[in-house]
């Protein structure tokens, strides 16, 4: 057949083949849709192992301006017309900084070995360049450093709009600071740039200390990193000053001394807290208000870092901040790249007719992570295909400092919200589980900020969403918003398991299956009631194709359950097995999830050596004094092996515990007790022993633990 014949035929389907073909597209994306779906007890596992560290901890424990110009006719303000090139600046603005407050600042001052480093290099070279971040105290170390070579009259210099005329300047004192001189590589800080002003220099007996950022465009121009000195010795400098040596020891050991210490601060907060500090010394505050001096530093610094408009952070960089809020203790790599994302829907909020421009190669990682106070290391990334070593993350060197962050953007600048809830809703699509849990984990932080608006703008549409991903997400959220105490969400999930929305009745049933570590009766009692309460066929009478629509939601309704069943099962073992175990007989709404989910239950295994859940769980119960678990597991086993709708299902799942006792003489072991007591009557004797003469793994006659197996329960 030719090209051409087939053309015609998709051009002019026949009678009833473009409802056969949605049809089939249909049964194709439902089909798709089976396969992504993700089972219960992984996609907990995925929780708890990406969730970020402020909900994870309790969930293993427990689980613009005026305007000035020309505008409509009407003139605000100076207006100037220049023509012809740009005038360059004459003037040299420069003052002279007072003695009394060097003095004072040598008392606190504490040495560094990037201070001795380039204390060398000033006073053999008579200029020292000091490369390090805003806020680490380099212009204390500049005018130190000129202190130390005696330098008269120190003055600070006004940055100049060239670098040549910067010799101009260097005529009256003995020591300058130039304090954050900007460069870039157009006009990058060259040799004989330093050549020169060390001529000027000598020739006047004088010293020149110039501070730039980290990414300076410096053009094999010898430098000095800054590293400020440890934050434990400038807080010992600042209080010895104040109350003494005697004092420190005393005040060192103090909780919210060391609590302070234990995370990265900065030179001007330290000297507050060394105040604080003081003020406890002399008995003018207690501990709790020196303790919340901390919250109120970290408070400040977030403030501080998304609306300072001193020193106004770039919204790429503060689009990194709210990612890192987000991904706090995660690849490096992925906070990097989904803050792209971010920074693209804010500019669109800020500047809607100016395209994003993300650098492509920016400045270095470690500056970045300095700028955000956050600090990069190695460690071991989680994977669905197992660990990652070596993989470089970041984290906020405050943990307290993503929480308050989100909060901080949600709540005090609302205008980031729409471009904020985009983000998260592209996160929760993404296809890395990690992406996905932590969209869910932000969401859970937003609705302790503001519940109303979490639930409107994020988890509702999430479990009104026909999409099962949306589905867990939403249940994710909640799940995470309740282990941080957010009121409510238990009265939200009785009305959505009782309701008619299906999306968020599965929501909440899968909610209540991750949260029954924590609430175990609430949960499986919700769970249970939600069970009994189901609707029938004929609550469906009415609907246009009844019959398929009601099977449909029977398939679904058995998915669900079981998966919320299934994890409280795994989870907390004993009482939730005890009460199912009741409801095997007399319960036949019950009995139906009851029994999948012990198979479902029965399909997981240890990720770590590969051996059966529960079946591991019977070996440990058999051996135990108190042998009720067992003989609970031995009556699902015989139940599921009685039912005729879960025979195949069960017999399936024996023969994978069966070749996984080729590898592991311990469920091998497990099995030597489970089987004889399973073949107690004749049709499961029967059953059992066909299956033991069948299995076998591929390349291979016959399973060797199979053989051992049959002939232990023909004994018996």
């Amino acid at each position: 057949m030719s090209p051409d014949d087939v053309a015609p035929a998709k051009a002019a389907p026949a009678e009833g083949g473009e409802q056969d073909g949605k049809q089939k597209k249909q049964d194709e994306s439902a089909e798709a849709q089976e396969q992504q779906r993700q089972e219960a007890w992984a996609a907990r596992r995925n929780l708890i192992a990406h969730g970020p560290s402020f909900v994870m901890p309790l969930a293993r424990t427990r689980i613009e301006r005026d305007l000035l110009g020309v505008s409509g006719g009407t003139v605000k303000g100076d207006v100037n017309f220049n023509f012809g090139p740009r005038q360059e600046r004459t003037e040299h603005l420069s003052g002279e900084i007072r003695r009394e407050q060097i003095e004072e600042l040598s008392y606190v001052f504490h040495d560094c070995p990037s201070f001795d480093e380039a204390l060398v290099r000033l006073h053999a070279d008579r200029v020292v360049i000091l490369a390090g971040g805003r806020d680490t105290g380099r212009r204390s170390a500049a005018l130190m450093l000129l202190r130390r070579l005696r330098a008269g009259q120190v003055r600070n210099l006004d940055p100049p709009a060239s670098l040549a005329v910067l010799l101009e300047q260097l005529a009256d004192a003995t020591g300058y600071v130039l304090l954050n001189l900007a460069t870039s590589r157009s006009h990058p800080l060259r040799e004989p740039h330093l050549l020169g002003l060390r001529e000027q220099l000598e020739r006047t007996d004088g010293y020149l200390v110039i501070t730039v950022e980290p990414s300076a465009a410096l053009e094999d121009v010898p430098f000095v990193r800054w590293e400020p000195p440890a934050a434990e010795d400038m807080l010992r400098s600042h209080v010895v000053r104040h109350a003494g040596d005697a004092a420190w020891t005393g005040l060192s050991e103090l909780a919210p001394a060391t609590e302070f210490l234990a995370r990265q601060q900065r030179p001007g907060a330290i000297e507050e807290f060394a105040l604080q500090l003081v003020a406890f010394h002399h008995g003018e505050i207690d501990e709790e208000k020196l303790a919340a001096y901390g919250e109120h530093a970290v408070t400040t610094q977030v403030a501080a870092s998304l609306a300072d408009e001193q020193r106004p952070t770039s919204l790429h960089e503060k689009a990194f901040l709210i990612a890192l809020a987000v991904f706090d203790r995660a690849p490096y790599a992925v906070t990097a790249e989904l803050a792209d994302l971010l920074y693209v829907r804010l500019q669109e909020t800020a500047s809607p007719r100016e395209p994003a421009r993300i650098p492509v190669f920016g400045g270095s990682r470690e500056e970045r992570l300095r700028r955000a106070h956050a600090r990069g290391y190695v460690d071991t990334e989680v994977t669905e295909w197992g660990p990652l070593v070596g993989r470089y993350f970041a984290a906020f060197r405050d943990e307290r400092t993503a929480p308050l962050l989100l909060e901080e953007v949600w709540n005090l600048h609302p205008s980031a919200r729409p471009a904020l809830v985009e983000w998260i809703q592209e996160l929760a699509e993404d296809g890395r589980p990690l992406v996905r849990t932590r969209a869910a984990s932000a969401t859970a932080l937003l609705a302790t900020a503001d519940l109303s608006s979490a639930m409107a703008l994020l988890i509702e549409p999430w479990a009104d969403d026909d999409e099962f991903n949306s589905w867990l997400t939403a249940a994710n959220a909640l799940t995470m918003a309740q282990l941080l105490e957010v009121p409510a969400v238990f009265r939200i999930l009785h009305d959505w398991c009782t309701g008619d929305y299906e999306g968020r009745r599965w929501t909440a049933v899968r909610t209540y299956g991750l949260l029954g570590p924590v609430h175990y009766e609430h949960a499986l009692n919700a769970l249970l009631d939600a069970i009994r309460g189901q609707r029938r066929q004929q609550d469906l009478e009415g609907d246009e194709d009844d019959a398929e629509a009601y099977a449909e939601f029977v398939k679904e309704e058995a998915i669900q359950f079981a998966d919320a069943l299934e994890l409280l099962l795994l989870a907390l073992r004993k009482p939730v097995l005890s009460a199912l175990a009741e409801h095997l007989t007399g319960d036949r709404a019950v009995r139906e999830y009851a029994l999948l989910a012990f198979l479902q239950a029965c399909r997981q295994s240890n990720e770590h050596n590969d051996r059966p859940l529960v079946l591991d769980w019977y070996a440990q119960a058999a051996a135990a004094v108190d042998d009720t678990d067992a003989q609970h597991l031995m009556t699902f086993w015989q139940a599921a092996l009685a039912d005729r709708t879960r025979t195949a299902q069960a017999l399936r799942i024996l023969r994978g515990w069966v070749l996984t006792a080729d590898r592991d003489p311990e469920s091998e072991a497990a099995l030597t007790s489970l089987l004889p007591a399973l073949v107690a009557t004749p049709a499961n004797h029967s059953r059992v022993s066909h299956l033991l003469r069948t299995v076998h793994e591929a390349g291979k006659l016959r399973s060797p633990a199979a053989g051992r197996l049959l002939a232990r329960i023909s004994l018996s």
